[in-house]
């Protein structure tokens, strides 16, 4: 029976080792990166001016104008 225990706690060590490493990858990971959605916004704080905010041109992507 001590083996069976000590082969146990080894185990829930290792599981719990092995999670907290994968959380903070994750962490890591995701704050290291930029959502598809916040681009062109951290463009713009990077470099000011490099995006228009809005169309100035006032043409759409088939190039008709909108109202």
């Amino acid at each position: 029976m001590g083996q069976s225990n000590r082969n146990r706690k080894i185990f829930i060590i290792v599981f719990i080792s092995f999670v907290a490493l994968f959380a903070y990858i994750s962490y890591d990971m995701s704050s290291r990166t930029t959502a598809p959605w916040n681009r062109p916004k951290q463009l713009n704080r990077a470099l000011p001016g490099a995006t228009p905010d809005a169309d100035s041109l006032k043409l759409d992507s088939l190039l008709e104008e909108v109202k």
